[in-house]
């Protein structure tokens, strides 16, 4: 019988509540909503009336000031659904640092979400590891929902294995509409490159891929032997070099058109992140 080893992040509720609200203020400086035209609340402009426009949208008082007939248009939200796939396997919370890749995980998917619905877009949030961890949220608009989500998926296992490529395979038929898919991992899976390139072919994918400093040999030390805590795949490496080739799958990503950014939690990386979805949005892309 495999032993759990269940852990959490080690900050209380309160501190990750507030971690993650000024996460969110961060990502979402100095960016603007994304109205788009049609029926809504807020009013955007008057234009001229045209043949088909209903009688009920007509500005008056722009009518009788111009003596042309002009309609009211609004802003209406866009609600592009989002699903924030977290990996919550075994190597993510490898940590030779303060924070975990896992730590700063969670706390990027929720503060992720909660610019998304700032911007009116429902979000969705799962796990991926173990079969009993399998978690799977319908998209949601409530803040308070996915905060109850984030703080479930603060405890980990230290024995989990992964299954990101199997959950993408499993969530990409329940996709009814077009879908934003944005996915947190440090890519150990590999089954996950194939079911992330087939995902993409119908919906706007993103990866942050997450690196602790030792996966590219920043720990020092001699010839040490590891075992693939999800595969079970054993190594021989050196506290100097590289445990993984990441530049393999970042090429592979590039080379499928699915937008990555690689996020190292040894380094400032809120900038670099929040220049990331500004640049996607000056493409015209989906976006938080």
């Amino acid at each position: 019988m495999k032993l759990r080893k269940k852990a959490n992040d080690h900050i209380d509720e309160k501190q990750f509540s507030v971690a993650v609200k000024r996460l969110a203020d961060s990502l979402a400086y100095g960016a603007d909503s994304s109205p788009f035209l049609g029926s809504g609340i807020d009013f955007v402009q008057a234009r001229q009336y045209q043949a088909g426009d209903s009688v009920k949208s007509i500005d008056w008082k722009v009518t009788a000031r111009t003596g042309k007939f002009f309609v009211k248009e609004y802003e209406a939200p866009k609600q592009l659904p989002i699903y924030i796939v977290l990996d919550t396997s075994a190597s993510m919370c490898v940590s030779s640092i303060k924070m975990s890749k896992y730590a700063w995980a969670v706390q990027l998917a929720a503060g992720l979400a909660l610019v998304a619905q700032y911007r009116m877009s429902p979000v969705g949030l799962m796990g991926c590891g173990d079969e009993t961890r399998d978690l799977h949220y319908k998209p949601t608009l409530s803040k308070g929902t996915v905060m109850q989500w984030a703080h479930e998926l603060r405890h980990y296992d230290l024995n989990e294995s992964t299954s990101l490529g199997k959950t993408l395979r499993k969530l990409t038929p329940s996709l009814q509409s077009k879908s934003l898919v944005m996915v947190i991992s440090d890519l150990h899976d590999e089954e996950a490159m194939s079911a992330l390139k087939f995902i993409n072919q119908e919906h706007d994918t993103i990866v942050l891929m997450m690196q602790d400093p030792a996966e590219r040999g920043r720990i020092g030390g001699g010839i040490f032997r590891a075992q693939e805590a999800e595969t079970g795949r054993t190594f021989v490496s050196h506290g100097r070099k590289k445990w993984l080739d990441e530049d393999k799958n970042l090429d592979q990503l590039k080379r499928a058109g699915i937008d990555t950014l690689l996020l190292r939690t040894d380094e400032p990386f809120l900038a670099k992140l929040r220049n990331f979805l500004k640049d996607r949005e000056a493409l015209g892309k989906s976006r938080l």
